[in-house]
């Protein structure tokens, strides 16, 4: 179907005239800043942290675009992938009017986000082995629907969903496609940016929350066809990522090594962490990963997630979710961290299963 983002953005953003600071209405390099009302003078900190933040993060977008193969028109950066998620509601659905669809289980923020941003919510859970239901989300979609929400690896089974779902539904919708890709760089699964050039419907999530161990600065990238990402920035607001974390994440990026280095261990430490949990008594499944967590059926597991709280150990119960009864989600830890996990589960499952 072809692609027309005017029937997708809101009409009352289609017209929005953002918001302009000096750095949008100059080009070149100033000497001297008057336009912001900053205090000249400095701050207690440094000098540097009295100036307002580059508002689109340009330094950044060149180094990822080298890393991504991506062009830097390409890249939207938000203040954590939570905010991309809201940004997409904002730019593209009507309040009351539209709807989106989400396959459950999945990363919750989408449904808080539709809710907050009063759109409508349709949900094709996934099959039995934690797939697409293809068939059910081309049944679900109607003229209002603008995006259909697809995790994967998926949070919180750990599986990677069939790229030819995905392809397939990208095929047939003309709304918007956001793929999810958190946990990408734990996977041997071929990210979905390089298919931006096929798929115009297409948005790509990524994150320097988890492979890049950042989760403190708060910073998402989204990856999209040149239309939707100046739709981004035109909702953003001005500032949204600070000095301070672009500072800090330039420095990171410089350390792909690194980064590659730890992924490599963190999987190791998953597939190890994986059979020995296997191998306990009482635990009925560690569901295949190709995220750093694994998603573990055990019985009576709010009982176990209780326990471990009293042994100062925090994991996610998510037993509660569409067919995940009995499931706890476990971060891969430290070498320490896991062994002390198994450890108190080993204690449990003693104290329990006589």
């Amino acid at each position: 179907m072809p692609f027309d983002i005017q029937k997708l953005v809101r009409p009352n953003i289609a017209k929005l005239k953002p918001y302009s600071s000096a750095k949008d209405e100059f080009t070149g390099v100033a000497e001297i800043l008057l336009d912001a009302n900053e205090n000249s003078l400095g701050s207690p900190l440094t000098q540097w942290y009295n100036r307002y933040p580059d508002p689109y993060q340009k330094e950044i977008k060149k180094k990822l675009s080298v890393i991504k193969s991506v062009p830097v028109n390409q890249i939207f950066l938000g203040n954590g992938s939570d905010e991309i998620i809201d940004l997409l509601y904002r730019a593209f659905c009507e309040p009351g009017k539209d709807n989106i669809i989400i396959c459950p289980p999945t990363y919750p923020m989408y449904e808080v986000s539709a809710n907050i941003n009063d759109v409508a919510i349709q949900s094709a859970p996934l099959l039995t082995d934690f797939q697409l239901n293809v068939a059910h989300i081309e049944q679900l979609v109607n003229v209002n629907t603008k995006i259909i929400w697809i995790c994967s690896p998926n949070n919180p089974t750990g599986n990677s969903l069939d790229r030819i779902d995905i392809e397939v539904i990208l095929n047939h919708f003309d709304g918007l496609v956001v793929v999810d890709e958190a946990y990408i760089n734990f996977s041997k699964q071929k990210s979905f940016v390089q298919s931006l050039v096929d798929y115009p419907n297409l948005v790509v999530l990524q994150t320097l929350s988890k492979a890049w161990g950042l989760a403190g600065l708060r910073v998402g990238m989204c990856f999209a066809n040149e239309e939707v990402i100046d739709y981004l920035n035109k909702v953003k607001a001005p500032y949204n990522i600070s000095t301070v974390n672009q500072s800090l994440v330039l420095k990171a990026l410089e350390e792909v090594g690194q980064v590659n280095d730890m992924i490599k261990e963190l999987v190791a430490m998953r597939i190890a962490l994986a059979e020995v949990l296997q191998n306990m008594p009482m635990v009925e499944q560690v569901y295949p990963s190709d995220a750093n967590f694994l998603l573990v059926k055990i019985p009576n597991a709010t009982s176990l997630y209780q326990y471990l709280l009293t042994k100062g150990i925090v994991v996610r119960n998510r037993s509660s979710l569409l067919n995940c009864a009995d499931t706890i989600r476990i971060t891969v830890g430290t070498e320490a961290e896991n062994t002390q996990l198994v450890d108190a589960m080993a204690d449990w499952i003693d104290m329990n299963f006589e």
